[in-house]
């Protein structure tokens, strides 16, 4: 049985400060606050380097950036307090170590401490300010709402390594080029190629295809290495391009696959509460003896939606979802199957290593006349039909199984 959380306990709050955790309208109005202080924030830092705006609404474009960091503050001590539940296999000094010295923790502190610190250190207020901009990191929080986002981030990650190596040649042809052609135009320009720093300059904006134009070879042999380099350029950036261009026809040719072998099915499902006198009060969900065809999808109890196994025990004013679309009253679910065919990239994959939406969850598993458990160590085979829940309405899954 699920453990019901105290109005005031650390772990609610964890799922409220939790980007696209939105099973409650707290956490779903927690997140709609986060986003719009955050954009509140940039607007205003950007129109306050306008002069003629800052003189007419100087004073509220402060206020508005005053409030919005002091909201940071609170966030940032919200998530300390929270740390442990984000890295649950820790105690309580590592959770928070850990956060603090992630890149999120780093993008949370500097979204605030910078606007206090001229308050300490005045001279360093050119400084400060510039830290600032690191608040708009905070931006790819919304990845979480629009998985489409997570495409760019998951293609830069499979090809992680293609492009370590792709920079590392344009680094290698850089500091080659650069001590090539500081060796053919310093006697010729000795205040322009003053050392090997020079070159390295000369050679960046051309091998990037920038071109200045504040420092260029005169000499024949300087020229035309210059030429050969510019042509090398070309290439060098075109491999970056094209490695992640790749790595996009992957990813969509990976979900068209799924959608010419997982065939989906949305199934309809009816929901009725239990009152006091019910038989099933008391029952374990594993004891209900429902027919084969039937399967309880979820239960929704106290304004939650919980996943049932087979030990909970149904109390009196428990809504069970039994099979069909809720009412317009309660909270919108989909129950969606999924049959595993032979290409299907789940098959072989246990349930605990399948990247779903934290919006969906493995229900019901069924395997020829069998159902089973969805167990985190669970393998799916071909054949296989899943059942899965979505809370609301899940892109992910649509994206991925719908095109």
């Amino acid at each position: 049985m699920k453990r019901e959380l105290h109005p005031f306990s650390r772990e609610k709050l964890f799922r409220m400060v939790s980007v696209g955790v939105v099973d409650e309208p707290v956490n779903q109005a927690y997140d709609g606050i986060s986003t719009g202080a955050l954009l509140l924030n940039l607007a205003a830092s950007i129109l306050l380097t306008f002069d003629n705006i800052t003189v007419i609404y100087g004073g509220l474009l402060l206020a508005i950036e005053h409030s919005t960091v002091m909201f940071f503050a609170v966030d940032y001590v919200f998530r300390l307090i929270t740390a442990n539940n984000l890295y649950p296999e820790s105690n309580e000094i590592d959770s928070l170590r850990r956060y603090v010295f992630s890149m999120a923790g780093i993008i949370d502190l500097l979204s605030f401490l910078p606007y206090y610190l001229p308050v300490f250190f005045p001279s360093g207020l050119a400084v400060f300010r510039m830290f600032r901009v690191v608040r708009i990191f905070r931006l790819f929080r919304i990845n979480a709402y629009y998985d489409s986002l997570n495409v760019i981030t998951e293609v830069i990650a499979s090809k992680k390594q293609q492009l370590l190596s792709s920079v590392f040649i344009i680094l290698t042809l850089m500091l080659a080029s650069s001590l090539c052609m500081y060796s053919l135009e310093h006697e010729a320009q000795p205040e322009v190629f003053k050392n090997a720093f020079s070159g390295i300059w000369w050679s960046a904006s051309t091998l990037l295809t920038v071109g200045y134009g504040d420092i260029y070879p005169i000499t024949p042999m300087g020229r035309m290495f210059s030429i050969i380099i510019t042509f090398l350029g070309v290439g060098m950036v075109a491999i970056p391009t094209g490695i992640i261009s790749a790595g996009f026809v992957e990813q969509y040719s990976h979900f068209k696959r799924v959608g010419e072998y997982g065939v989906e099915k949305d199934i309809r499902f009816v929901s009725f509460a239990i009152n006091r006198h019910d038989v099933w009060v008391g029952r374990s969900v594993r004891n209900l003896n429902l027919p084969q065809e039937c399967v309880i999808a979820a239960i929704q109890r106290g304004g939650k939606l919980v996943v049932p196994d087979g030990d909970l025990v149904l109390i009196a004013g428990d809504v069970v979802i039994l099979g069909a679309e809720p009412a317009a009253n309660e909270m919108p679910v989909t129950i969606s199957e999924i049959t595993l065919g032979k290409n299907h990239p789940w098959n072989g994959m246990q349930i605990e290593d399948i990247d779903i939406s934290r919006q969906s969850d493995f229900v019901l598993i069924k395997r020829n006349d069998e159902l089973l458990r969805p167990r985190e160590e669970l393998a799916l085979k071909e054949g296989d039909r899943a059942i899965l829940l979505s809370r609301g309405k899940d892109r992910k899954l649509e994206r991925e199984y719908n095109a």
